[in-house]
């Protein structure tokens, strides 16, 4: 292991001593929301590179999120029988992604493996992203935003008006996604723990990749489109591709957050899709720091437990609303580097003490 990446340890110590916590104080309730917390935290380092070292601003995160969740709910929850005949389901009988049971009423039923539907939705999301990036990364700033937030808008509107989406109610019903024997992704009480772990567990493994990703030939690249993308082209960088690799990888790290959090939840609604999920998670990104994996962990899951703690209340959105109006105007590096008249606070009075104690 490499020395970076030691420092992933201490924070493996906290997980394990939260966990410890909650299970002394009989506060175990707790785990579920830090648990979707760490899902939802997927999302947004993924979000954090491209925002903050490809310099791409997205408003439609939400929108991969929602393609890897809804996948994987349809996939595993409607029945195949009446089309068992056509192609695409006796191929994937051949191939062993089908399952086949009985309903509560007793009736025959087949559907998609959840390890078949997780690779299914989280290929679907990159290949729209994909196909979205290369026309729409060539566009900059507000450009940018507004083909991406176009893009989050038409992904909510199809699952809220597709009955195959459930509509408006969602999706329900999502069984258990078992990765190994004994080792399942679901919403029982009794796993609250293993639940606990394998969404920590998820979320390590990306800081591990995306650290080792910025710290690479092509991170070095991706800081370099940040600082200029006409100054990285003159140098050699191939910018284009590198936006959209970039831009592919956040998609990936959205849609399985999305299908696990929504075989962990056992459901999907279309809130999941909504433009106020992407603005939150900008919201988050830019509290963190642009630039600042470690800042958007944290703040990521700190605001998000807050809000399935239920804090805000019927304020949610505008919250978090409020919170990136506020860092925009006076902390666009991040909370550390809040502004006030044009002043970096924080640093400041750090510089003061010092110059006092001498």
């Amino acid at each position: 292991m490499k020395l970076k990446n030691l420092a992933l340890l201490p924070l493996l110590a906290v997980i394990v001593l939260v966990q410890l916590l909650c299970s002394w104080t009989d506060s175990v309730f707790y785990l579920t929301q830090l648990t979707m917390s760490a899902y939802y935290s997927l999302l947004i380092i993924g979000l954090c590179v491209l925002m903050g070292y490809a310099g791409q601003i997205s408003l439609g995160h939400a929108g991969f999120f929602a393609i890897g969740g809804y996948l994987s709910a349809a996939l595993t929850t409607r029945n195949l029988v009446p089309f068992q005949d056509q192609f695409c389901v006796r191929l994937l009988d051949a191939a062993g992604c089908l399952t086949a049971g009985q309903d509560i009423y007793g009736e025959a039923l087949l559907v998609v493996t959840p390890w078949a539907a997780c690779v299914i939705a989280v290929l679907t999301a990159a290949v729209v992203a994909f196909l979205l990036g290369i026309p729409v990364l060539k566009l900059k700033g507000h450009y940018l935003a507004m083909a991406t937030l176009g893009f989050g808008i038409i992904i909510y509107r199809i699952v809220l008006a597709s009955s195959y989406f459930g509509e408006a109610d969602g999706i329900s019903g999502v069984p258990g996604f078992t990765l190994l024997p004994g080792l399942s992704v679901s919403g029982d009480f009794s796993n609250r723990a293993a639940n606990y772990y394998i969404a920590w567990g998820f979320l390590l493994l990306a800081m591990l990749l995306l650290r080792n990703l910025i710290d690479s030939r092509v991170g070095r690249g991706l800081r370099a489109i940040h600082g200029s993308s006409e100054a990285a082209d003159a140098m050699g960088v191939d910018t284009a591709r590198f936006k959209l690799h970039t831009f592919v990888l956040s998609a990936i790290l959205a849609a399985i957050a999305g299908v696990l959090l929504t075989h962990y939840n056992g459901g999907i609604g279309p809130s999941e899709a909504s433009i106020m999920k992407s603005v939150r998670y900008v919201a988050i990104v830019a509290v963190g720091g642009m630039a600042n994996l470690w800042g958007a962990l944290i703040m990521g899951v700190i605001l998000n437990f807050l809000s399935l703690r239920g804090l805000f209340g019927s304020y949610d959105d505008a919250v978090f609303g409020l919170i990136l109006i506020l860092i925009m105007l006076f902390a666009p590096g991040g909370i550390l580097n809040l502004r006030f008249g044009g002043l970096r606070l924080l640093p400041n009075l750090i510089a003061k003490r010092k110059r006092e104690g001498n």
